[in-house]
């Protein structure tokens, strides 16, 4: 009779947001509490209907410690979150007969390039060799060989905007299942391919992105791999290991590696397809004047969910200055005029500044006189996992056409949960300010009449080279100028299991 342990540690962060995360933006489920993730679209949620109607086999939850994407995580707050994780995993390790442990895989921490590295290390360190240890990653994740060197098989998100957190975790645990009954480790190959991507073609249901995702699934459904996936890695998480990569969990690890090298060269023949396009602000607002119809304008380059911090004003400024004449919606990470909102009260017109405060080098406050519509605890729910949303205190201030949610806390902003959480429907205004670079396509793309991927200033600006990175291996295209690439897939067969 089995026993499963599982536990969770997710966080994506921006090397270029000069602002750090700390242990206090981590929402931590203990024990019982994380049965709460039974029905959710969570990875959690996922593994927990295929262990709980397999017969025979008992639960042990730890922890779940989850975070907003943000800047680096303080040394102070992943000693803490660390421990934490520890001390459960190590009060239930003794009777557990397998781990399950769900990443996100683009973590970092002051003073530790690799903190999930680090975590399996010493999680395996306590399971002993001879207990098979599972991982679920986001795609945008980074597999360093230290994970590799831990674990017995890869789950890997298959869809982006990602949609199959429960069918990773899923998949997560039939591999778990299967690696218990084979009673010995399988292989995980992988292809390094120096290449950063980001844009439209990596939305998996239209993009060249999605075809070669689909070709890991083939390889999965017809056997020839236990679980494949494309991870393309988060550009803005500068990290000696930064890349994309082909990663597979296979019994099979000669034909494994035949097949990761396949599909690396296809993706490596892709990767001028998969970059981001881009345009001008000004050229921006000066065609949506002319346009029929909402428009959104993308500012990935402050996405929050990307780890930006989210109090970019660049495109308000400029709709502004142009002296654009639509009702516009927009929001921004602004504790202090939120905070100014909550003393005035309802109906008062406040004069503050919007944004430029935790980025300075990017941003400049921009001034306002505003009145204040709404205020809001911003406590909600996501929309898409339906897992809890903290914006922290919220304001929704007018000001000429423009309403603008400024927030505490920066809050994830791929659906419209804040919009909707003060008061707001987008499909009411002719220009919304979307901070993350996709969402799904029934947000705002199958209403909208044109979706404009401004070129503005961020810590995750899809303008890559941009960037400032440091720390990533080198060459790496778009980074430098790399045109020749033969893949050379390597297969790892952890050796210390008995």
């Amino acid at each position: 009779m089995p026993a499963i342990l599982i536990v969770e540690c997710m966080q994506e962060i921006s090397s270029f947001n000069p602002v750090q995360s700390d242990y206090e933006l981590f929402h931590i489920e203990e024990g019982d509490d994380l049965f709460q993730h039974r029905g959710r679209n969570t990875a959690i949620g996922g593994a927990l209907s295929v262990l709980e109607a397999t017969p025979g086999v008992t639960l042990i939850p730890t922890i779940a410690a989850r975070a907003d994407s943000a800047g680096i995580l303080s040394a102070e707050g992943w000693a803490r979150l660390s421990a934490q994780i520890l001390d459960r995993v190590r009060a239930g390790v003794g009777g557990a007969d397998a781990i399950y442990v769900s990443l996100h895989g683009a973590m970092g921490a002051v003073g530790e390039a690799d903190p999930e590295g680090w975590l399996l290390a010493q999680i395996r360190a306590l399971a002993g060799p001879d207990r098979p240890i599972i991982i679920s990653l986001d795609l945008h994740g980074i597999l360093t060989e230290r994970m590799i060197a831990q674990v017995d098989g890869i789950a890997i998100y298959h869809t982006y905007p990602h949609v199959d957190f429960a069918d990773t975790g899923a998949r997560a645990a039939g591999l778990l299942l299967d690696r218990l009954a084979a009673r010995r480790p399988a292989s995980i190959v992988r292809a390094v391919i120096p290449a950063l991507v980001r844009g439209d073609e990596l939305i998996t249901a239209t993009g060249c992105y999605g075809d070669l995702i689909r070709e890991c699934q083939r390889l999965e459904a017809d056997g020839v791999v236990l679980a494949a996936g494309l991870m393309i890695g988060n550009p803005f998480t500068d990290a000696p290991e930064l890349c994309s990569q082909v990663v597979l969990t296979t019994d099979d690890p000669l034909r494994g590696r035949a097949e990761a090298e396949r599909l690396a060269a296809a993706f490596w023949a892709l990767r001028h397809r998969m970059q981001g396009r881009l345009i001008g602000l000004s050229e921006a607002i000066a065609e949506a004047r002319t346009v029929t119809g909402p428009v959104v304008f993308t500012d990935a380059a402050d996405a929050t969910s990307s780890g930006a911090s989210g109090d970019s004003n660049a495109i308000l400024r400029g709709l502004l200055a142009a002296a654009y004449p639509g009702r516009v919606l927009a929001q921004i990470i602004d504790p202090q005029a939120a905070e100014a909102a909550h003393r005035a009260g309802v109906g008062a017109e406040i004069s503050v500044t919007l944004g430029g405060r935790m980025d300075p080098a990017r941003f400049t406050p921009l001034e306002v006189t505003a009145r204040v519509r709404l205020l809001s605890d911003g406590m909600t729910r996501l929309e898409t996992m339906k897992t809890p949303l903290n914006a922290g205190r919220c304001a929704v201030l007018e000001f000429g056409t423009v309403t603008v949610v400024a927030m505490s806390l920066p809050a994830m902003l791929f659906d419209r949960a804040v919009y909707y959480a003060n008061g707001l429907d987008p499909a009411e205004f002719d220009l919304i300010v979307v901070k993350s670079p996709h969402t799904e396509h029934h947000m705002y793309d199958a209403w909208v009449t044109r979706n404009f991927n401004i070129d503005a200033p961020g810590s995750t600006s899809a303008d890559l080279a941009s960037l400032g990175h440091r720390i990533c291996a080198r060459p790496m295209f778009p980074l430098d100028p790399l045109t020749d690439f033969t893949p050379r897939a390597a297969a790892y067969l952890r050796a210390d299991r008995s």
